[in-house]
């Protein structure tokens, strides 16, 4: 087994020689012992090794002592009596390549613990010349996996612990297989691929590719199993090789979805018909576009009852359907087809909505939403990417901005174990009041006007604003962010530099003019890559429907997008680490069928906007 945590051994060794003399007489004499300390376990207290260190012990034996209670310091936790030990050790530099590995190795554990894993990771760096035990470069490669997990860096993640397969038993190497797998499931086929050809490091060349591979084709099966197959025969000896990972196994015995009858279910009539429009138009416009003749998309009307409409739908033969799309609409659709005799004849379905609660049961079921709150969860990982370690929300104090900023709080909660701190600002004249408070200049101001009280009005001095925060992320709709920004402006002092600012599509502008980008400028915006980056498609809709706003786009891309997952659901929920690069985000599939979406950003940079 690996060993996170280090058990102490002493191995004294008694060298006894014994000589023989004449017939007369016997002389025996013996050698000192000789004390051999491993460095390898440790299980006594700090306490116990350093009353270990005797006068008259070899230097070696000395630092040996100390490097085991560094270490049983820093399994209690406490990483500065461990440092004021390694410190004491000085350089040690000339000593034996297991004692200095050692050194090196404990700093660079000390600055993980301390949150420190840049600086760790640069303390962390071993001569290839030297002579070490395997145990030694275990922890070595494990640690420095750990770190790049810790920064954000699967890549290097999964190099170190290709590396650190060779030293490992194969019984170890199956968990060690999991690690790898798991760690390339955030990257996409296109950053798999440039690293397939990785000649320095053949196990993790290989690793790449058999992620590649399982990414570029999952959505057809037949294509991926004769991949596979040449992949095994050109790798044989690869530990991917003996056994593929579990979650691949399942995608290639998952058959996907091919119907040749697509129902849509929309409020085609009625009130909601607006709503329901640019969702349709998607699927049309993808149709058209790229459809396959042999395949029929037939809309049903929900606005007088959803329930009549899917029962149409089954009557006429549909193999899948798209919707509904009104959340009271899925709620009570899921609410039906929870009836035992309703279960056996379903149709695979994807909501283009979240229900309230998700059944059980979700087998064939997908659910499709443009969350506003998976939004600010996407938001929470990107600040974390993007080096922020002490994000300040500033949110409006109506339902949805509560829901995000809940959601942004949970993500940062499993991103770093700390809370987000989250302010409430309410709407009108008292805007600038929460904003001043949350980040401090109201208890400047009321510091300066006490002593000015004291010592006179003739008492000149600047406010001062918070320095601990490193990001300020705005849930805010358009309106309101253009009120927003300017009083954020005006309560960063002379003193501190502005933080970065983040917000939601939300707050985008669906038209830019001059001006308002210009008081815009430097804030970084989340939305769907179709309009994040203009193009041709972009310009074809607006020139369509000049009075949509972003909004509608958003649900025409929405629309556009399901067709095309009709065809991959199956293999993006077996294999979780498939994501499907959509116009409407980086699209995945949780095990509860759920669509996750990781967004594009763009910036306001000197009155335009730039994607990021």
């Amino acid at each position: 087994m690996l060993k996170s945590i280090k058990t102490t051994k002493l191995i004294p060794l008694v060298v006894s020689a014994v000589i023989l003399g004449g017939c007369a007489s016997t002389q025996q004499s013996t050698q000192p012992a000789v004390e051999v300390v491993s460095l390898e376990n440790v299980t006594n207290t700090p306490a116990w090794y350093l009353a270990k260190i005797q006068p008259g012990q070899s230097q070696q034996i000395k630092q040996r002592y100390t490097l085991l209670a560094a270490q049983a310091y820093l399994n209690q936790g406490d990483y500065n009596s461990a440092d004021k030990l390694l410190l004491s050790m000085g350089n040690t530099q000339g000593t034996q390549p297991e004692i200095q590995a050692q050194h090196n190795y404990l700093q660079a554990l000390s600055l993980r613990l301390q949150d420190k894993p840049a600086e760790a990771l640069h303390m962390l760096s071993y001569r290839p010349d030297w002579s070490l035990p395997d145990w030694q470069w275990r922890e070595y490669y494990l640690l420095k996996a750990k770190l790049y997990q810790q920064l954000q860096q699967p890549v290097e993640q999964v190099r170190q612990l290709s590396m650190l397969e060779q030293y490992l038993a194969p019984a170890d190497r199956a968990q060690i297989n999991d690690q790898i797998w798991q760690a390339l499931q955030p990257l996409n086929d296109q950053q798999l691929a440039q690293f397939t050809e990785d000649q320095s490091n053949p196990i993790f060349a290989g690793w790449m590719q058999l992620a590649y591979l399982a990414k570029h084709y999952a959505v057809a099966p037949n294509e991926l199993v004769r991949y596979l197959g040449q992949w095994q025969q050109k790798n044989p000896g690869h530990p991917g090789a003996f056994k593929l990972p579990t979650d691949l196994e399942k995608a290639l015995n998952t058959k996907p979805y091919r119907p040749q009858k697509i129902a849509v279910l929309l409020p085609l009539t009625g009130a909601r018909a607006g709503v329901a429009n640019p969702v349709k138009q998607g699927i049309l416009s993808n149709y058209v576009n790229q459809g396959d003749a042999n395949v029929e998309v037939l809309f049903y009307d929900t606005a007088a009852d959803v329930v009549t409409a899917y029962q149409k739908a089954q009557a006429d033969g549909v193999e899948f359907v798209i919707g509904p799309l009104l959340p009271d609409n899925v709620n009570k659709l899921q609410t039906f087809l929870a009836q035992p005799d309703q279960q056996a004849t379903a149709v695979p379905q994807l909501y283009l909505n979240q229900p309230s609660q998700l059944s059980g049961d979700t087998e064939d079921q997908y659910f499709f939403a443009l969350s506003p709150s998976q939004e600010a969860s996407d938001a929470a990982l990107r600040l974390y990417q993007d080096g922020i370690r002490v994000p300040l929300l500033l949110v409006s104090g109506d339902a949805a901005g509560r829901r995000m900023a809940e959601a942004f709080k949970q993500e940062w909660m499993q991103l770093t174990d700390k809370e987000a701190e989250v302010h409430y600002y309410p709407k009108g004249d008292k805007m600038g009041d929460a904003v001043k408070a949350a980040l401090g200049v109201k208890d400047s101001e009321e510091r300066i006007a006490r002593m000015k009280q004291l010592i006179g009005t003739s008492l000149e001095a600047d406010f001062r604003s918070r320095r601990d925060i490193d990001a300020i992320y705005m849930v805010a709709n358009s309106g309101e962010l253009t009120l927003l920004k300017p009083f954020i402006d005006v309560s960063f002092s002379v003193f501190a530099q502005p933080v970065p600012l983040y917000t939601s599509s939300r707050a985008r502008l669906d038209k830019d003019t001059s001006q308002t980008a210009i008081e815009l400028n430097n804030i970084t915006f989340s939305d769907i890559p179709w309009l994040i980056q203009p193009n041709n498609e972009t310009a074809e809709v607006a020139k369509l429907w000049p009075t949509w706003r972003n909004s509608q786009k958003r649900l025409y891309i929405m629309g556009y997008d399901s067709l095309d997952l009709v065809g991959r659901l199956a293999q993006m929920r077996a294999f979780p680490g498939f994501q499907y690069q959509g116009r409407s985000g980086e699209l995945s599939v949780t095990p509860e069928g759920v669509l996750e979406r990781h967004l594009s950003w763009g910036k306001y940079q000197r009155g335009k906007f730039k994607p990021l």
